[in-house]
């Protein structure tokens, strides 16, 4: 039989090799670092034209998209992830993680729902499947906390044998108290740093009254990637546009070192100004100007 401990040793060359490789191990140098977009950013144009919207993803500046909302052996945008692959290699785009709804497998432990989205990343070549969201009848009680680790681990030693890693993306909801702990530190204590990243959101850090980079200097190297998303100065629950807005990500990206981040997102849900072309064009401009310099 085997057991966890001996998978993690089994797979200990394979890890070793990944870690080794040159797009996952380069020093966080920010005059070279490519800037990505989560597309959900434009959730509200890309369905009706998936093409036009890549394209001018592209026009803006991106380098690197990350998806969402692929169902079990679905598509992107009604695209085939072949197809939806061939569209961003047109316009110059990678994708490195997406997200995938992670309720069924959370609750089931069925893996079925796993090894579709490993399929789908590997036809894109992508790196980390990510969780994006826990309802909130998987989230009520520090047991249930713990056994989203478990399963979280356990779909990390599914997907490192395809050359992918799991993450975990926050909102503001896991630093809720439970006891004397959080969600966010029960995750991050019973996860197999070997198996489960972590995504931050930066915005939802600061929401909840964290600073990130004390999350940083706790948790070191723990967080591959970040969703760069600024809070209106005077609506707390808006978003707006990067530098906008009241988050100091000069201070955090100072620290980009110590948080082990690979790729960086722009994400905006709210409040576009004058509209969300012209929202990601501002925050990429600014990222790209004032804070990876």
């Amino acid at each position: 039989m085997t057991t966890r401990r001996n998978f993690i040793k089994e797979t200990g060359l394979l890890a070793a090799s990944l870690a080794l490789a040159p797009s996952l191990t380069k020093a966080f140098a920010p005059a070279q670092r490519a800037v990505g977009i989560q597309l959900y950013s434009l959730r509200d144009i890309i369905g009706k034209d998936v093409k036009g919207v890549i394209e001018k993803v592209a026009k803006a500046g991106f380098k690197e998209v990350e998806t969402y909302g692929y169902a079990p052996n679905g598509s992107f945008w009604g695209l085939s992830p072949k197809d939806f692959k061939a569209l961003l290699d047109t316009n110059g785009l990678y994708s490195p993680s997406g997200h995938f709804s992670f309720d069924n497998y959370i609750s089931t432990g069925n893996l079925d729902d796993i090894k579709s989205y490993i399929d789908a990343s590997n036809v894109l070549g992508s790196k980390y499947v990510v969780a994006p969201w826990l309802s909130e009848n998987l989230r009520k009680t520090t047991d249930d906390y713990k056994k989203v680790a478990e399963r979280l681990n356990k779909a990390g030693e599914l997907c490192i044998q395809a050359g992918i890693n799991v993450g975990y993306h926050n909102h503001g909801f896991e630093f809720d108290k439970h006891v004397d702990t959080t969600g966010f530190e029960i995750l991050l204590a019973e996860t197999d740093p070997n198996l489960v990243y972590f995504e931050l959101d930066l915005y939802w850090a600061v929401f909840a009254g964290h600073n990130p980079v004390d999350i940083f200097k706790k948790h070191p190297r723990r967080f591959k990637m970040w969703h760069v998303k600024d809070m209106d100065k005077t609506k707390k629950t808006w978003n707006t546009e990067v530098g906008n807005g009241s988050i100091d990500f000069k201070s955090i990206f100072a620290q980009a070192k110590l948080s082990g981040v690979k790729h960086i997102y722009l994400e905006q849900e709210t409040n576009y100004k004058p509209d969300q072309i012209g929202s990601i064009k501002t925050s990429i401009d600014y990222i790209k100007g004032s804070l990876l310099k």
